[in-house]
């Protein structure tokens, strides 16, 4: 009797079918372009849609009829999803999904700001863009601990915790010593302090790392609680203000059109964060350090047989990245407010989605942070201009997209190898 072996790729094909993950997402997309088009085009007005390039609804301005608008763009959104529909080469999906995605979302934006009240139908994209980086600045940083520790084995569910832990580190010793660079430590050192617990108790003694990480942010919301109510709810001048870092501003680069004033006349955190992302990646992918971090987070017994101390290096990185995290935590309170109990607000846990459809890498979390972050500041920028969307469907909209991203667009992903499984050197 003989046996013919069958190629894994067809086994693969025959497995999925006509309806390949690329389908289904182009089918997902000609629907929503065809919404857009018929549904956006009818609700929207002949009014223009002002898309202006400063802060204000005055000067330069990209403008468009609203249903005019709204049409050409749900269209284009359906074009792409057809093409996707049609199982274009591979190399084309990720640029037609994104074509079709912000085609939809300018046909939403052509019917909601041509149906805005008179005075209030433009868009400021200085402020779009910079709000959305300032609304993503906590989950950058987020994500990136959450790459430290996944690409070492180790799961960070943590990273609210961390985060918040920051927060409050860097109000109350920049609040006691008057120097917000004492506060930026100090958040740094809250933050590692939550990552070495998350160390030691994950990989000195093995506790299940799902369950620890949910453990030291109920840790981190009871202390931080606590403390808020006994010191700096009575005595907020002395524990709860701290000084702010200012702005810096970039010569010749803050006068770019919309991206100059929006990212280069910001403070430390923002080219702290963009800094961190471009260091990590290179590192991470070019580095001894990072051949070695992969290897830990792959294999590592393999790595433990070439000489790699395995333990200590998930130690170092564990750590390494509650300090990310912690800075991260500051930037609320040594730029923006004071804090607040549990003012992290969840953050935490939709960075750790952002590091989940970046795929555990620094730059695919930048991206997907700036994803969630804009969904965040689009909910804020509709309630101002009176959208007739309710209330409570906005506020949800940054968890929403956060949930479609990570089930609908991420696909299948795989995590390290090792990630949550404890080594135990033999």
């Amino acid at each position: 009797m003989t046996t013919t072996a069958v190629p894994e790729v067809a086994v693969a094909a025959v497995d999925e079918g006509f309806w390949t993950r690329t389908r289904k997402i182009g089918a997902v997309l000609l629907g929503l372009g065809v919404l857009a088009a018929v549904l956006f085009g009818a609700l929207a007005t002949d009014q223009q849609a002002r898309f202006t390039l400063s802060e204000t609804d005055g000067g330069a301005a990209l403008e468009i009829n609203g249903t005019v608008g709204a049409i050409l763009f749900g269209v284009v959104a359906a074009a792409a999803g057809a093409a996707l529909l049609a199982e274009v080469p591979k190399r084309w999906f990720t640029v037609l999904l994104g074509v079709g995605l912000v085609a939809f979302v300018l046909s939403f934006l052509c019917w909601q700001i041509s149906a805005a009240p008179a005075g209030r139908n433009f868009m400021p994209m200085v402020n779009m863009v910079r709000a959305t980086f300032v609304l993503a600045l906590p989950l950058i940083f987020g994500a990136l601990a959450g790459v430290l520790c996944e690409r070492s084995g180790v799961v960070n569910v943590a990273i609210e915790g961390q985060l918040l832990m920051g927060a409050f580190s860097g109000a109350l010793f920049g609040s006691l010593s008057g120097n917000v660079w004492v506060g930026l430590v100090a958040a740094a050192i809250g933050g590692a302090f939550i990552s070495l617990l998350l160390a030691v108790f994950a990989i000195r003694y093995l506790v299940d790392q799902v369950v620890m990480g949910i453990v030291l942010n109920l840790l981190a919301v009871g202390v931080t609680g606590f403390l808020y109510e006994r010191l700096m709810q009575p005595e907020a001048d002395r524990y709860n203000s701290a000084p702010r870092f200012s702005n810096w501003e970039i010569p010749l680069l803050k006068d770019i059109p919309v991206l100059g004033p929006a990212l280069f006349r910001s403070n430390i955190f923002l080219y702290l964060g963009l800094l961190l992302v471009l260091v990590i990646h290179i590192a991470l992918f070019r580095t001894r350090w990072g051949l070695r971090t992969r290897a830990v987070g792959e294999h590592p017994t393999a790595a433990d047989t070439l000489g790699v101390r395995v333990l200590g290096l998930r130690y170092r990185n564990v750590l390494l990245a509650g300090v990310v995290a912690g800075i991260g935590g500051a930037s609320y309170t040594l730029a923006l407010y004071s804090f607040t109990k549990n003012m992290i607000g969840g953050k935490g846990f939709i960075a750790l989605a952002a590091l989940i459809f970046g795929r555990w890498s620094p730059t695919g979390a930048l991206l997907a942070a700036l994803f969630f972050g804009f969904a965040d500041q689009l909910a804020t920028y509709l309630g101002a201009i009176g959208s007739n969307i309710p209330s409570q469907f906005l506020a949800m909209l940054p968890y929403l997209a956060t949930i479609l991203a990570v089930a609908g667009l991420v696909g299948r992903v795989r995590a390290p190898a090792a990630d949550g499984k404890p080594y135990i050197k033999g």
